[in-house]
């Protein structure tokens, strides 16, 4: 029989469990890059699901946060207003940009393990290049990608080119385009032969060009800019020159969003676009279509491109250890696998591209494995202090000259100077 007094702690103890069991778990909150709905955020929340099964101690809240753009205004006011998120994924140029704002936490000072400190080396170089500074790991990659060159096999074959064979060089790729472009009685386009997009990430689609013309648009430190010089001048003549010489591409602006869409539609035979499409080629293209490294000029190779994983400042001690253990879990080789198959983006991890998943996928589907390829050729994302403002000048550069507004070598010394004006007070 219970005396008051046992009657008394048997009631306390009752009542306290549900607040022990609150205290054990960790919330972690973390933005995510595309608007609300839709096969992505499905796939996240799937994931994120998966992983509090296999710890119970730790909530994920995953907050879908627009575009990238959205994303990183919405993580720095969040901060600046005391309550970031956790986690972020967010581009992986932004990088420069969240270490001079103080946002995130060098992932190197927290995985210290020697389990942690081998899971940091074992992503693709190429990714890291735009993940790592001054020795220090402040983003780990994610969601990543390359340029690739899709094209229609069908359009190939009744131009009579090798429908199984991609132009392997700048001088092919203009005279398959050449061949591709159709026109009808009257002299109106029905069918371009490529299509480079000039829209959302013209910088990005540009260093399409200038790495094959083997130049480097920024240097390591993110302080300097090469827009004017001879190599960046000559591949952006190239790129206008398809249009408004050749005119075996679209004039003006193309749109990043459509041109997918265009393609489907065979308005186009080539295009240029983010092996994060990939997947999305494959269920909507109802032709036969390949998928190749992107042409050569001086050398091969693309930049990278895509999302990594940043950690905020503002976060407690157990927060960061949920949210280690969260990226090293999404970012396993059989995650990896699963993310890069559902979604078009490049398994991060050679050990991804081992797992029987992926093995079998590629082995089913042979585009897969181009965009990993390609990586032995890729170099960093263009990324700099002041990002957004160095990309914009570059970016209004780029457009100036695409629709004839500035001949190539002008809107690459305006773009130049600009650059140079921002990045002065970053330099030691």
């Amino acid at each position: 029989m219970f005396t008051p007094l046992k009657r008394f702690a048997a009631t306390a103890a009752a009542a306290l469990v549900p607040l022990l069991a609150g205290a054990q778990t960790t919330e972690v909150s973390f933005y995510y890059p595309v608007a609300v709905g839709g096969p992505i955020t499905k796939l996240v929340d799937s994931m994120t699901a998966d992983f509090e099964k296999e710890n119970p101690g730790i909530k994920m809240k995953p907050i879908y946060s627009g575009t990238y753009q959205e994303s990183i205004v919405k993580a720095l006011t969040a901060m600046k207003s005391g309550e970031p998120p956790v986690l972020s994924v967010l581009l992986s140029t932004d990088m420069f940009t969240l270490i001079d704002e103080g946002a995130i936490v060098d992932w190197t000072g927290l995985a210290t393990s020697a389990d942690d400190k081998v899971w940091l080396k074992s992503f693709y170089p190429a990714f890291m290049e735009n993940s790592e500074t001054g020795g220090k790991t402040w983003g780990i990659p994610f969601q990543r990608s390359t340029i690739v060159l899709y094209w229609n096999k069908e359009m190939f074959k009744a131009a009579g080119l090798n429908p199984d064979k991609a132009p392997e060089n700048w001088k092919e790729m203009l005279q398959y385009a050449q061949k591709l472009t159709r026109r009808d009685a009257s002299g109106n386009v029905t069918q371009w032969g490529v299509q480079v997009p000039s829209s959302g990430f013209p910088y990005w689609l540009f260093q399409g060009f200038t790495t094959p013309n083997n130049a480097i648009l920024m240097n390591k430190s993110g302080d300097k800019t090469h827009f004017d010089s001879p190599a960046v001048i000559e591949a952006l003549q190239y790129w206008v020159d398809l249009s408004q010489k050749h005119k075996v591409m679209p004039p003006g602006i193309i749109e990043w969003g459509t041109t997918p869409k265009d393609f489907f539609e065979k308005k186009i035979a080539m295009m240029w676009t983010t092996t994060g499409n990939l997947t999305n080629v494959k269920n909507n293209a109802k032709f036969d279509f390949g998928v190749a490294m992107l042409p050569a000029n001086k050398r091969r190779g693309s930049p990278t491109g895509g999302g990594n994983f940043y950690l905020f400042k503002k976060s407690t001690p157990a927060q960061q250890q949920a949210a280690l253990k969260f990226v090293k879990w999404m970012t396993s080789a059989e995650r990896a696998a699963q993310w890069g198959i559902e979604t078009g983006y490049v398994a991060v991890r050679p050990q991804a591209w081992e797992t029987v998943a992926m093995r079998k996928y590629a082995a089913g589907f042979a585009p897969a494995a181009v965009a990993r390829d390609q990586l032995e050729y890729s170099v960093a994302e263009l990324s700099t202090h002041d990002n957004q403002r160095v990309t914009k000048a570059l970016n209004d550069g780029l457009q100036a000259a695409l629709t004839g507004t500035k001949k190539p070598e002008q809107a690459m010394k305006d773009a130049q100077r600009e650059a140079d004006r921002i990045l002065r007070p970053y330099r030691k």
